[in-house]
């Protein structure tokens, strides 16, 4: 049927519907209204399919949430956007800050969704210093840092044991932010008695490191998220990294990534920093052990790998779950702002 025989036809209909005093018809040819997002969940990679194969970052989440929702396009963005009845959505953004960045500009741009009052949970694994963390343990963020963003040169350079880094002026507004402590309260609070999967595999890995932090069993904690785009490995970069957390007044650094300070930026400056959470799995730490130099752990031998991927991921949905779970059931308390505990 014609354009303008649908809109003719439309009009009449409004004018009759106004004269009975009833509402007017939907257009047929208008676009549905946006969604509202309570919570968007970000996920950097899949390894395969969303569903039925190995899982990667995104697997866990779909399965509890999309099995059953249609994918939403969005121009610009690496994957598509899924939505249930409740107003979870999530879509996987791409590894590293630039690729990342660049899906989640595009999905909060996009007028298919309405984020006004929208959470978010910036979901992945990473690596940790054995001094802090352990293979399996997940991690909210209590403050992101960017890695990158300053000036860095050779050690031979230097002199003998100073630090290699100095920040640059100019980055003072986006390389560290604290994100919004009663949020991450909230987060701890429901979370931290989760049970967490283990392996055999992750358990005998482990030992191989003298830290006690190493060698514990997952857990639920929190601290510094380094976000760089390079794969730092070795104690001296952990202890740089450690360094320049310090040197902007964050807490310990906990967990190596390469997305969330960017991503943090993006949300930033459309709707601010108060509703964001990071959380991280540790599915290797960021150094090798005493035994093995830092190239033997970058590149090791068959069957010397980190065990406990698998339950990672699975991990970081089980936590991440009881955050986003609870946002939605309680969404008249939220919808305007983190209710106080």
């Amino acid at each position: 049927m014609p354009r303008a025989v649908v809109l003719f036809r439309w009009s009449i209909l409004s004018l009759l519907a106004a004269w009975m005093g009833v509402a007017p018809p939907a257009r047929a040819d208008q676009p549905g209204a946006p969604v509202q997002v309570k919570v968007f969940v970000a996920a950097m990679f899949e390894i395969g399919q969303n569903t039925g194969d190995r899982a990667g970052e995104f697997q866990h989440w779909y399965e509890r949430y999309w099995k059953d929702a249609r994918p939403i396009s969005v121009p610009g963005a690496l994957q598509p956007v899924y939505c249930n009845a409740d107003g979870v959505c999530g879509a996987v953004l791409g590894m590293g800050k630039v690729n990342s960045s660049a899906s989640m500009q595009a999905i909060l741009l996009s007028p298919q969704f309405d984020f006004s009052h929208a959470y978010y949970v910036l979901s992945g694994v990473g690596g940790t210093p054995p001094s802090r963390g352990t293979i399996g343990e997940v991690n909210w963020a209590s403050w992101l840092v960017d890695y990158d963003l300053g000036h860095r040169w050779a050690a031979e350079e230097n002199t003998p044991g100073a630090p290699t880094f100095m920040p640059r002026k100019g980055y003072e507004a986006y390389r560290a932010f604290k994100l919004n402590p009663a949020l991450v309260g909230w987060a701890m609070q429901l979370s931290a008695d989760t049970p967490l999967l283990d392996s055999d595999a992750a358990r005998a890995y482990r030992l191989r490191y003298p830290d006690a932090a190493a060698r514990r069993a997952p857990f639920v904690g929190s601290g510094t998220h380094m976000t760089g785009d390079t794969f730092f490995h070795g104690p001296g970069l952990s202890k740089q990294a450690q360094y320049i957390a310090r040197l902007y007044g964050a807490d310990d650094y906990v967990i190596t990534e390469m997305e969330a300070a960017a991503l943090t930026l993006v949300i930033q400056r459309t709707h601010g920093t108060e509703r964001i959470l990071s959380l991280r799995g540790a599915v290797n730490f960021d150094q090798g052990n005493p035994h093995e130099t830092t190239l033997q752990h970058l590149d090791p031998a068959p069957g010397e790998t980190a065990g406990g991927f698998p339950e990672t991921v699975a991990n970081i949905e089980r936590v991440g779950a009881r955050v986003v779970d609870h946002i939605v059931a309680h969404w008249p308390q939220w919808r305007d702002g983190v209710p106080p505990r």
